[in-house]
């Protein structure tokens, strides 16, 4: 996967379309999420489509997130969230301000409400589940 400043330093010269295309292609990049861990208890509340993310803990403490969505924007959604926190130990997840680092893609006018409304739940989840892992 790029880093996040890859994303937003190609995001910013694309038009409404192509922001489109690269949301689709960074959700299909995401590492497979097994059907088996798509339950209700991974599914992210408030999504207009489903949403499930999963933490796991490396051997070196730091988070890694799996997650999948129904809906192909979505998916790149939660894909673009994840680039923010992905594979970093829980307090640097808590010291990060994951709203700020999307802020540049503007998605709330970038995108309908309905596809926007589940990210401070996605940001939400992230939060807990690192604040679970702090020591």
């Amino acid at each position: 996967m790029p880093s996040l400043a890859e994303v937003q330093d190609e995001y910013a010269f694309l038009d409404a379309d192509d922001r489109y295309r690269l949301l689709i292609d960074l959700g299909r990049a995401l590492e497979p999420m097994p059907d088996a861990l798509k339950t209700d208890a991974t599914l992210v509340r408030g999504c207009s489509a489903a949403v499930w993310v999963y933490p796991t803990v490396r051997e070196d403490g730091a988070l890694h997130f799996l997650a999948d969505s129904n809906a192909a924007i979505t998916k790149g959604i939660i894909a673009l969230v994840l680039l923010a926190v992905q594979d970093r130990g829980p307090a640097d997840i808590l010291a990060t301000d994951i709203e700020a680092a999307l802020a540049p893609f503007d998605l709330r006018n970038q995108l309908s409400s309905n596809r926007t409304q589940g990210i401070p739940n996605m940001i939400s989840l992230i939060r807990a589940t690192a604040e679970r892992y702090t020591g």
